[in-house]
């Protein structure tokens, strides 16, 4: 990965900057739980780097026309803690569900020790190393499922996810990235997109063409802006982290 120090000003003709940035820890990160879809807050350290995260943005330069959020209040506060910082509050904001993180089926809720004396270490181990393996799958009475959530309504009843593999998780992300995210790229306008760690890392297969075990090697830490600079066809020129 690349490490230079580019700021926001003064790009090359033709090129455009994407900042990707994971939500600041929250409390089901801090105590180890598998989250997904699940609602949870910020930790105060995940305050903190989101204030961490708009601070090295501003002093680099940074400045954006458009934001995009999933629906999960860990990855809203984020985004309005950047902004509120950033005094970039009256740009335009577009929350979709297709930016929440990988939906973890039954095991959302649940510490990792917890979920392997339920399921057996194979389910959790198997969807954390394969790309396509999913985890153990909610079933539809629970309250856990989307389709039992209000906030989901608008959803088509076979979009609600039941559990995901980091596949389907692509699956769901890519037409949204190709028929929304990537048009107003083309337009010229600075964007930042604030989701989660799995979510995250497939847009980045997506950028960087990575085969599923690349996808899988991937990490991303919570609060730390990466910034994409892309050509006018959306290719990567380079992509490294704000405070490196």
């Amino acid at each position: 990965m690349t490490t230079t120090n580019q700021t926001g000003k003064n790009l090359p003709q033709g090129i455009t900057q994407l900042v990707l940035l994971r939500h600041g820890q929250s409390v089901w990160n801090r105590d180890k739980i598998f989250t997904g879809w699940s609602d949870v807050a910020l930790s105060p350290k995940g305050q903190k780097e989101a204030e961490q995260a708009a601070y090295l943005l501003k002093q680099a330069g940074f400045t954006f026309d458009l934001c995009f959020c999933s629906t999960l209040q860990r990855a809203k506060t984020t985004l309005q803690i950047v902004l509120s910082a950033m005094q970039l509050e009256a740009i335009p904001v577009q929350e979709s569900w297709h930016l929440n993180e990988r939906h973890y089926g039954a095991l959302e809720g649940m510490e990792r020790w917890q979920a392997i004396k339920k399921f057996g270490i194979w389910p959790i181990l198997g969807c954390q190393i394969k790309f396509d393996a999913a985890p153990p799958y909610l079933n539809s009475l629970d309250p856990r499922f989307p389709g039992n959530q209000a906030c989901y309504k608008d959803m088509q009843p076979d979009e609600w996810p039941v559990g995901e593999s980091m596949q389907q998780t692509l699956a769901r992300l890519e037409p949204y990235w190709r028929e929304t995210i990537q048009p107003e790229i083309r337009l010229g306008k600075r964007i930042l997109i604030v989701s989660h760690k799995n979510t995250l890392r497939t847009l980045m297969m997506l950028l960087d063409q990575l085969t599923s075990r690349q996808v899988m090697k991937l990490t991303m830490a919570t609060g730390r802006p990466l910034v994409y600079e892309l050509d006018q066809q959306l290719n990567p020129v380079r992509h490294y982290y704000v405070d490196c």
